[in-house]
């Protein structure tokens, strides 16, 4: 079968392997889509944290089932599914305390074991989600959307707050829109023209705002003076997230979803003036997954799409999906 691995940065090939044997606690599933996220962007060139090579990319899965066992999820042969790819271990403290979104020994797929880049994968039973009722590219971005979706539960999101989000990117715009939907109120950052449009049209975005363009004063001028009562970073840009701060209004909460892989440096008189909630949000938990899923219909799908290629392609568009000129929010590999 075919596949596609990243064995150093900068460096993808198309392979071909024996397919995957079935095995008790497992099923052997066929991959429909793969969705591509910054994770792979950075680790293809070559600043991705907690990533080593050779690595078969891929999280962002939609896929249907060739075996399985019986389950108590009454998946069966034939039905489609997502799949989350948080391997968590069951056993440390915070599987204990349910937060297996950031488990002691979390495994990623994609990440620090093979991805979904490949034609055929085995995954445990336990990260699969039936989804019949979706199409093939919902299903392929149900995972970064449940990224937004933990991000707006761990910073406790009350209707009609006003909130930034600082990053148009894929996770942002899941962000702004899950927010949307959530009740609150939306002003989106970034240094991107296109994106910012595509927030303000395509999303309903009220306020977008070009970060060139003094973002502080603007913010202050939407909010009456008062600031942003959430902020989101959904760059990873470590300027980005020490700026982050300065759209918090006092008593706020700022969540750091993007991962920088450097140390980040706040003025500790600013951040205790206004008594901040610094707060971070990693991965996602089933409960993520199952609440997108359960609202993807209110998401522009078709237009978050924006490219699409075969498997055999994928090695020669990569450098072009980060250019900002390619207009990329979210590209897509099919098989």
């Amino acid at each position: 079968m075919k596949y596609i691995v990243c064995e150093k940065p900068g460096l993808l090939r198309l392979k071909n392997k024996d397919r995957p044997k079935f095995r008790k606690g497992f099923a052997l599933v066929k991959i429909l889509r793969v969705g591509i996220c910054g994770t792979d962007l950075h680790a293809y060139s070559g600043n991705q944290a907690f990533f080593n090579y050779p690595r078969i990319l891929g999280h962002e899965l939609a896929a249907q089932i060739l075996e399985i066992e019986d389950n108590k999820m009454n998946i069966k042969k034939g039905d489609q599914v997502v799949i989350m790819p948080y391997m968590s271990c069951g056993e440390c403290v915070a599987c204990e305390n349910g937060k297996t979104n950031c488990c002691a020994n979390i495994k990623v797929i994609g990440v620090h074991e093979d991805g979904g880049m490949q034609e055929e994968i085995l995954v445990r039973e336990d990260l699969l989600l039936k989804s019949n009722h979706l199409t093939f590219e919902q299903m392929a971005i149900v995972e970064p959307l449940a990224i937004g979706a933990h991000a707006i539960r761990r910073a406790g999101l009350e209707k009609n707050e006003k909130i930034v989000v600082v990053g148009s990117g894929p996770i942002g715009i899941g962000i702004a829109k899950l927010a949307q939907i959530a009740g609150a109120e939306v002003i989106m950052l970034d240094i991107n023209d296109y994106r910012l449009e595509y927030a303000k049209k395509e999303l309903g975005v009220p306020y977008v705002v070009n970060v060139k363009n003094n973002p502080v004063e603007k913010v202050k001028e939407i909010t009456n003076g008062a600031l942003a009562t959430v902020v989101f970073d959904a760059t990873g840009s470590k300027g980005a997230l020490e700026s982050g701060i300065k759209f918090m209004a006092h008593g706020g909460r700022y969540v750091l979803v993007g991962l920088s892989k450097g140390d980040l440096v706040f003025q500790h008189p600013d951040i205790h003036a206004k008594e901040s909630s610094i707060l971070c949000s990693r991965n996602a938990t089933i409960e993520d997954f199952e609440k997108v899923m359960s609202i993807i219909d209110q998401f522009p799908t078709d237009s978050f799409v924006t490219h699409q290629v075969a498997i055999e392609d994928i090695a020669i568009h990569f450098d072009s999906w980060v250019n900002p000129d390619n207009k990329v929010i979210k590209a897509m590999v099919y098989f």
